[in-house]
């Protein structure tokens, strides 16, 4: 579900589409594969994802892994995923989740 989780992040930033494409310097429609499932992303897509919403690709991994459980309603799936990013941007901040810019560094 990586393309759910990316899809999720992207709206829970209020970014459409179009906007996201161009930070990701990828066209709209391959992105809209990508969050469709047609496509698999690249690592360097997922590195350019982790840069734009400063978190670590490894969280993104692990949030897509989180959206496994069909049972929830797409409502309900971006209020938890909003608040998931949210804790991982607290974390990042706080120094608990090493950002891959520190990994380098150490």
């Amino acid at each position: 579900m990586l393309n759910e989780a990316l899809r999720l992040v992207r709206v829970f930033h209020d970014i459409n589409q179009s906007q996201m494409a161009k930070k990701l310097e990828i066209s709209r429609s391959y992105l809209s594969e990508i969050e469709s499932g047609k496509k698999t992303p690249s690592i360097e897509l997922l590195d350019k994802y982790s840069h734009i919403f400063h978190l670590p690709s490894s969280s993104i991994l692990l949030f897509s892994e989180n959206l496994e459980n069909d049972t929830f309603s797409e409502k309900t799936r971006i209020a938890v995923a909003g608040k998931i990013i949210k804790i991982m941007n607290w974390l990042s901040e706080t120094g608990s989740i090493k950002n891959d810019k520190n990994v380098k560094q150490a």
